[in-house]
């Protein structure tokens, strides 16, 4: 999960972008390149081909197991995960789909609706190999990326919308860590103390217009959210066989549905109303699109006192600079609950795959011990497996309480971002309306922004 804007609209950019880039698809996607056509199993990532090739101890581990199994990684550049699924559904249309694709939550329900295989009787023919994963991962994490009943992907990776704070600004400031249980008034005395205790130019809090991190922290811990949230039936097959014991299995179901607008309830008013005031009393930025490009430099430069973030954040830090103790890490503060948003990834195969089998293989692979220490061995991200988020991999860079990570998932309690099969036009949705609700003059301005967000929600998901 890495710091991605996700603004392209997938509709648009997927079937439709054939004809405009039908000449161009081999040089598009480097199937030109000589040995790209060899008879191989083919893994799309998004990134290039240095991320590509920073991949080849997984594949060097991987053929050791299967040296009957050869993998070729395919990096497909794009700006955010939804210019690459845009790619991906250009290359489906195109013929030249891959066999697995890696997939973030944003896409996980388009991909489980139009492209992805079940992996349900891979997962059950293998179980007591599998048993060993689901052991490690908490099933919050699993949940996500069920759909009607069906588990679509096994997630490698995860970063829940925490609190990151530079130490400096709140020591200048007199203030200590902040409690566990903090609140949203404690929030904005906070705030408040940051701004006096720092010289200008500088924000307590810097946050940007976009789905992971944006205005849905916000919304969820006010136990709310833009879109209705419900649960698809089905999974028992899943959590009776591989969390029969675990009590944070229980009612755990076939995965979300977020299927009406939810714009309207007084609650997803009461939190946008928190954060136009947040703005208009200069204690929060007022957020552009996308952002967060000089975020790293300003927050390690002690330009900003506290922003959004997850365990991703912290490998770029060390590069900027800032060692274990500049920078320290925090639950979202409490409102009506401290329930958090979560934002994951993991491996997909492609339905029009005729290497379902050994795509299975490399899947399993990468959930194994072995493959998730081989693709995380630098604090770049959260991985799934409980046992990898330890002192050994967040010790040496930080953060002191690196351990808020997976207590997210374990002590408050998280969830994924809403993100339905019509994902794209649901982010530009949003994205269009929280610019204005959050920079209204006046409550009855929002008011207005929200009812056309719930317009444009309502549209988006083909409810009208």
């Amino acid at each position: 999960m890495t710091d991605l804007t996700r603004r392209v609209l997938l509709g648009a950019a997927g079937v439709g972008a054939v004809g405009l880039f039908g000449a161009n698809i081999p040089r598009l996607f480097a199937t030109d390149i000589p040995g790209r056509g060899t008879d191989a199993l083919t893994v799309a990532i998004l990134g290039t081909n240095q991320d590509a090739k920073a991949r080849q101890n997984l594949i060097d581990a991987f053929r050791r197991i299967h040296p009957e199994i050869n993998v070729r990684i395919q990096a497909v550049q794009g700006q955010d995960w939804s210019n690459f699924f845009a790619k991906i559904l250009t290359m489906v249309a195109a013929g030249t789909p891959p066999d697995v694709c890696v997939v973030a939550t944003e896409g996980a329900q388009l991909f489980a609706d139009r492209l992805a295989e079940p992996l349900d009787t891979f997962v059950q023919r293998d179980k007591d190999v599998m048993q060993d994963y689901f052991s490690d991962v908490h099933p919050s994490l699993i949940e996500a990326f069920m759909y009607k009943g069906n588990l679509y992907q096994l997630p490698i990776d995860f970063n829940a919308a925490n609190v990151y704070y530079n130490t400096s600004t709140f020591e200048k400031a007199g203030i200590g860590r902040p409690a566990d249980d903090w609140t949203t008034d404690d929030f904005l005395t906070i705030a408040r103390a940051l701004r006096q205790g720092n010289n200008a130019p500088f924000v307590p809090f810097y946050w940007t217009n976009r789905l992971w991190g944006g205005s849905v922290p916000w919304l969820y811990i006010n136990d709310t959210s833009f879109l209705k949230e419900t649960k698809a039936t089905g999974g028992e097959w899943l959590w009776s066989t591989f969390y029969a014991d675990d009590p944070a299995a229980a009612g755990r179901t076939g995965g979300y549905l977020w299927e009406e607008s939810n714009a309207l309830d007084p609650k997803v008013e009461e939190s946008f109303e928190f954060l136009r005031e947040l703005v208009a009393e200069g204690l929060g930025t007022s957020p552009a699109q996308g952002g967060g490009n000089e975020l790293v430099a300003q927050f390690a430069g002690g330009s900003i006192g506290m922003t959004p973030a997850g365990g991703f954040w912290v490998q770029g830090l060390n590069e900027a600079g800032m060692t274990k103790t500049d920078f320290d890490v925090q639950f979202f503060p409490k409102w009506a609950s401290q329930h958090h948003q979560l934002g994951a990834a993991g491996y997909a195969i492609m339905r029009t795959s005729k290497r379902k089998d050994e795509a299975w293989e490399w899947v399993k692979f990468c959930t194994s011990r072995e493959g998730m220490q081989l693709a995380f061995p630098t604090p770049n991200t959260t991985p799934t497996r409980r046992s990898m988020c330890n002192e050994g991999l967040y010790g040496t860079k930080g953060p002191v309480h690196w351990q808020v990570f997976y207590d997210t998932l374990d002590k408050v309690g998280a969830s994924p971002i809403p993100a339905p099969p019509q994902q794209a036009a649901i982010d530009t949705a949003l994205i269009k309306n929280v610019l204005g609700a959050v920079t209204a003059g006046s409550r009855e301005s929002l008011r207005g922004n929200l009812r056309t967000l719930d317009r444009d929600l309502t549209l988006a998901l083909g409810r009208s």
